[in-house]
Formats: C-alpha cells, sequence, structure tokens
C-alpha cells in the first residue's frame, strides 16, 4: 500500500515555521521569501483538510492540530536528516576545493601531498580557479578566497592576513629603503593602488606613480620578480617557498595589511569528517602567517 506523503517542501515550512514561531523567521532559516512560507502551509493545510495556523495579533500561532502534528513532525525530520547525513557521509570520503589561483600554486600545492599522506582515504579534488565558487549552493565543499571583508551566512576561518612586502631576487638585495624603491621597477597586479598605499605607509605620501602602470596577474607578478623583472608586492605566505630557498628576498620590513585568505564552507557542511580534518590541518599549517 503507498504512503500518503504530503509535498516535503511544505512539511519543511510548516515545520520551520511552527519551531521558529512564525513564517518570518522560517523564511530567513530557509533562505527564501514570507509569501513561499505561507503559499506551502496553505498547501499543506488544504491537503490535510484542516488550519494549521491561525491569525495572532503579532502574526500566527499553531492551532491545536497544528501544534500535535509538529510535535511529530520535527523528529521525523530530524530522523530523516540525520539518516541522510550518516549514509552521505558513509559514501563518500571525497573533498572538492576551490582554491585562488596564486595561493593554490605558490603555497597549497606544495603541502597538499603531506595532508593526503595523513589522510590516505580522502580522495581530495582541487580546482585551481578565480571563478567564486558557490559553496552556499553546495559546487564545492570548501573555498580558499583573499579579501578584506569575511563572507556573509557562511561559516569561515582566519588562513593569513599577513601583510604584504616588498620582495623581489637577491640582485636587488641592495636597495636599502622605501625611497630606493622608488628608482626600481614595481611589477602591479592591480592600477597601482596597492603599491601607492605602500609608500603611504612607509611615509611617502608624496610619491609620484605612473597613474595607469602595466598591471599583471598577482602569479605573473610574482614570477616576474623571480626573474629579476622587478619588485613584486605580496603577502609572505605567497613568497613564503622562493623566499626558503633564496630566490626572494623582502626588501624592506614595512608591511601593508590589505586583505586575508579564509577558508569557506557551509556550517552544516563541516560536521562531514574530511572537511573537519582538512580545517584542523591547513589551520594548524598555516599558523605562522597569523598573529599568535
Amino acid at each position: 500500500m503507498a504512503r500518503y506523503l504530503p509535498n516535503l517542501n511544505a512539511l519543511r515550512a510548516f515545520e520551520t515555521a511552527g519551531r521558529l514561531g512564525g513564517f518570518s523567521r522560517a523564511a530567513q532559516e530557509l533562505n527564501v521569501s514570507h509569501a513561499a512560507i505561507s503559499r506551502h502551509v496553505h498547501s499543506l493545510e488544504a491537503q490535510l483538510g484542516l488550519p494549521l495556523f491561525a491569525r495572532a495579533a503579532r502574526g500566527v500561532v499553531l492551532t491545536e492540530a497544528g501544534g500535535a502534528y509538529l510535535a511529530q513532525i520535527t523528529p521525523a525530520l530530524d530522523a530523516i536528516a540525520r539518516a541522510s547525513e550518516a549514509v552521505r557521509i558513509a559514501r563518500t570520503s571525497s573533498l572538492s576545493i576551490s582554491c585562488e589561483p596564486t595561493f593554490a600554486m605558490k603555497w597549497l600545492m606544495h603541502r597538499l601531498g603531506a595532508f593526503e599522506a595523513a589522510h590516505p582515504g580522502i580522495d581530495v579534488s582541487l580546482a585551481s580557479s578565480a571563478h567564486l565558487a558557490d559553496v552556499a549552493g553546495n559546487e564545492v565543499d570548501l573555498a580558499i578566497r583573499y579579501g578584506r571583508s569575511p563572507p556573509k551566512e557562511l561559516g569561515f576561518d582566519l588562513i593569513s592576513d599577513s601583510p604584504v612586502y616588498p620582495y623581489a631576487s637577491p640582485g636587488f638585495a641592495g636597495a636599502s629603503g622605501p625611497a630606493d624603491l622608488l628608482t626600481l621597477k614595481r611589477l602591479h597586479e592591480d592600477d597601482g593602488t596597492l603599491w601607492r598605499e605602500w609608500f603611504r605607509t612607509a611615509g611617502l605620501a608624496d610619491a609620484t606613480l605612473p597613474e595607469r602602470p602595466k598591471s599583471f596577474s598577482t602569479l605573473l607578478a610574482i614570477e616576474g620578480a623571480l626573474a629579476g623583472q622587478g619588485v613584486v608586492l605580496t603577502s609572505a605566505e605567497l613568497a613564503h617557498n622562493d623566499v626558503q630557498r633564496g630566490r626572494l628576498i623582502r626588501l624592506s620590513e614595512i608591511g601593508l595589511t590589505y586583505g586575508a585568505y579564509r577558508l569557506i564552507y557551509r556550517h552544516e557542511a563541516i560536521r562531514r569528517k574530511p572537511l573537519r580534518l582538512f580545517r584542523a590541518w591547513l589551520i594548524d599549517a598555516t599558523r605562522a602567517f597569523r598573529p599568535a
């Protein structure tokens, strides 16, 4: 005999509104409109043939039948959620990561093998792309992004807020101060804003710089510095490997705090073991790039 089951979206709307005590709060939790919640609830009431909510001075309240129904629906949906999550976690040990390209190439790829060796059962998929992957929509499990502000409505951990410093190949070691950098070729990853802000921080606010310099991607600007073509402003984690190998040197200890790298994820997704393990590993591995 076939089960009689109301529409699942209607059940979720009713249960959320009943649990939170109103349509507006339910709309906020489910990220839909107030009208959508109302429409789903009315649809469910029509299917069941009785009212579940009654109008009140400050919105709606559960009817007696609605309260009794909610008491059974909430644990049933909780059980479905737990069962689904358990099956999903048991079925997959994969981990998909979207990473800002320069961080991926200059830092993460050099260390990802250590994580995979420590956790051989986790299949890691890394996409290096400037495309802002839809973490909220479950396009990827985790994203590593650079920005000046943290994301809204998503979980995140600070990976690095290291200032940017001027770096160049060892052939530029004779540069002894900020004024010397005015005479050198500066490699840009933007329209020159970053360099102008750095010179202001260094006490040279009146420094004359080209208004529209030739710009490169961050990665190309770093590669240009490695090739001896000039000086680049970049953060410590991006220069770390090349500094360790003697390929880049820091020309000044004056740093400009500009942005930060963050690990971004959905709050509920972090319950998955592969995500928790990678999160813990990454936070530990980047400890040197954050304040003590």
